[in-house]
């Protein structure tokens, strides 16, 4: 018989309707503590809460009635199948008759390409995964996620609506956010050499490389990415970005989407590496793939002061800020030549020859 660690016991009688809060998935607050806030989009469905009893859920709350005029609801089943059952229940009969647009399966305003970006000053409502600054295309738009039936009310309503019928939960759990999520225009964090964002958490692929991009320039080009990078973070980066260049950043590095581009683009201008407290395990691989070296050690990201130099001994995991050593394993020797070659599918090209 199995051994568990412990047992937790959950009131289903208990829960209440959350929502995330801009911007960031972690900036949790129960739907009751924002309820009223205009929203002029929704988005239900995407590869999240697109499934077949999402969009039930969303045509029985929505049937028979309409959605506000000028209000826009978007519609994306998760997949093909789902979207051929959906026309032959009625489902998408209901939903466009309440004024929604249904959108092919695909990566489409989640992801910031396609019908649905969100104009400047828009809030949005979705049943999406992220809601980063600059996702859905427009660094200027405020992004709500919450399940298809708090989104469906929503659009109903125009503003953020709860479907619970108990009302004034508040979300006990809070997680400090991070309180720099771009750079002011003008200012310069390029420093002897190192961009200084050591106070700079969730720095994510959105503001590292837009998603409204990501289908017209390939995410093998270098050298067309390059002249986007950062441009949703720090406008002064991507044209003042110089071979051998440090980033040094905080935590959770990389978050966000699994696109290629801002890997490969930091790789042509020619970085020399980026100095983390902690990196998103997608980036990692991703940047191991292209031969850019990510280096965890918190420690040297707290001492790091603007202005700083810094310098990088790969060979024997050393990294010097002014005169100050900090250690972290040297990488495998393996990972050095994969580095050295360009990144994993240049090493493996150099090693067929």
């Amino acid at each position: 018989d199995a051994v568990y660690k412990d047992q937790i016991e959950i009131n289903l009688s208990e829960l209440y309707p959350l929502v995330a809060c801009p911007h960031h998935v972690d900036n949790v607050k129960a739907v009751d503590e924002v309820a009223g806030i205009p929203v002029q989009q929704a988005l239900i469905g995407t590869c999240t809460n697109g499934r077949m009893e999402d969009l039930l859920i969303a045509a029985s709350l929505l049937s028979e009635k309409k959605i506000p005029a000028g209000f826009q609801l978007h519609v994306t089943p998760a997949s093909k199948a789902i979207y051929l059952q959906a026309m032959s229940e009625g489902i998408i009969q209901s939903l466009i008759e309440a004024g929604a647009n249904i959108l092919s399966p695909s990566c489409g305003p989640c992801l910031g390409t396609g019908q649905g970006i969100p104009a400047d000053g828009t809030t949005v409502i979705s049943t999406a995964n992220r809601n980063f600054l600059g996702r859905m295309g427009n660094k200027n738009a405020s992004i709500y996620l919450a399940s298809p039936a708090t989104v469906a009310l929503s659009a109903l309503k125009g503003m953020i609506t709860s479907p619970s019928s108990k009302t004034g939960n508040v979300f006990p759990f809070h997680v400090k956010q991070t309180g720099t999520v771009e750079i002011a225009a003008g200012d310069n964090r390029r420093l002897n050499d190192v961009w200084a964002y050591q106070h700079v958490d969730n720095l994510n692929t959105d503001q590292m490389f837009a998603g409204n991009l990501t289908y017209e320039i390939g995410s093998a080009d270098g050298n067309k990415i390059k002249p986007h990078l950062f441009k949703g973070f720090d406008l002064l980066f991507a044209d003042n970005v110089l071979p051998g260049d440090i980033i040094v950043c905080g935590a959770n590095f990389g978050c966000g989407s699994s696109r290629e581009h801002p890997s490969v683009g930091l790789v042509s201008a020619g970085v020399k590496a980026v100095i983390v407290k902690s990196v998103s395990r997608i980036f990692f691989r991703s940047s191991v793939n292209q031969g850019l070296p990510i280096i965890v050690l918190p420690e040297a990201v707290a001492f790091y002061k603007p202005g700083d130099s810094v310098n990088i001994d790969f060979a024997n995991g050393i990294i010097k800020i002014n005169e100050t050593a900090f250690r972290f394993n040297p990488l495998p020797e393996k990972l050095m030549q994969i580095l050295e070659k360009g990144g994993l599918v240049n090493s493996i090209i150099n090693n067929s020859n």
